[in-house]
């Protein structure tokens, strides 16, 4: 059942290992993705459960972390798992990719490893950096799911744009002038903070809570506006509406 083989040293790349098996299985279902510590159940016999998920993995990611080459005695020991599993990878001709674990993690290189490994030296990594997890984890499940198409993403990044005509605020703070176009129906809420110069709004109840505004407020449009106190310099100019221009008839 096992679709991607995640091979990890205890103590070195377990954590990122963790939340990369907790973002695949999200993505592709839990069955789908194999992590020793999880996956292996009580009362199994660990060798032969290692080597059958192995057997019937698609991909195989292998967690680099920044003291991996330091364990050259174990990688030197031809029945440490780590070594094997990645072996027996190569042996079943796997799509093998070397997962860079933290900043401080360097490309592999060869002199560091016994030539049995010395191959992953050669293959193209993915750096993973640990200050941002969530465009790690959802890189290495676009990753997974071109890598693996097989795999059914039950959680797929929604990438279509919004329908035309639909206004979104994406902004957030801002520093300097901000412009939210088209037009806007409704009751219109405006906080100000410490703001100088001109603020302008459209149709609509106008609700501005400041307690420091400072510079000429031209506040237009065919609501009521709502100021609440605090200290306010300046002047505060409403036009509601365009004014009646046809003439008197009794003129």
């Amino acid at each position: 059942m096992s679709k991607v083989f995640i091979n990890y040293r205890t103590g070195d790349g377990e954590k990122t290992a963790a939340l990369i098996d907790q973002e695949l299985s999200r993505r592709f279902g839990r069955e789908h993705i194999f992590r020793a510590s999880k996956s292996i159940t009580p009362g199994e016999t660990y060798p032969e459960a290692l080597l059958a998920a192995l057997h019937r993995s698609s991909l195989f990611l292998a967690v680099v972390g920044p003291d991996w080459t330091n364990f050259r005695v174990r990688l030197q020991d031809p029945e440490d798992w780590v070594r094997r599993e990645i072996e027996e990878a190569f042996r079943c001709e796997l799509p093998v990719v070397p997962i860079l674990d933290g900043r401080k993690t360097n490309r592999l290189n060869a002199v560091d490893l016994p030539p049995e490994l010395a191959r992953l030296a050669d293959l193209q990594s993915i750096p993973f950096d640990t200050h941002d997890v969530e465009t790690g984890v959802r890189r290495i499940g676009d990753l997974v799911a071109e890598m693996v198409p097989e795999l059914h993403d039950l959680a797929p990044v929604d990438k279509t744009p919004p329908p035309s005509g639909t206004i979104t605020n994406s902004i957030r703070d801002v520093g300097g002038t901000a412009v939210q176009g088209r037009d806007f129906t409704g009751d219109v809420g405006v906080v100000v903070k410490g703001s100088h110069g001109p603020v302008h709004a459209g149709n609509g109840h106008i609700y501005q809570n400041s307690r420091h505004v400072s510079g000429d407020r031209h506040i237009s449009g065919s609501g009521m506006t709502y100021l609440e106190g605090g200290d306010i310099h300046g002047n505060i100019q409403h036009r509601f509406g365009e004014p009646d221009r046809r003439e008197d008839d009794s003129r």
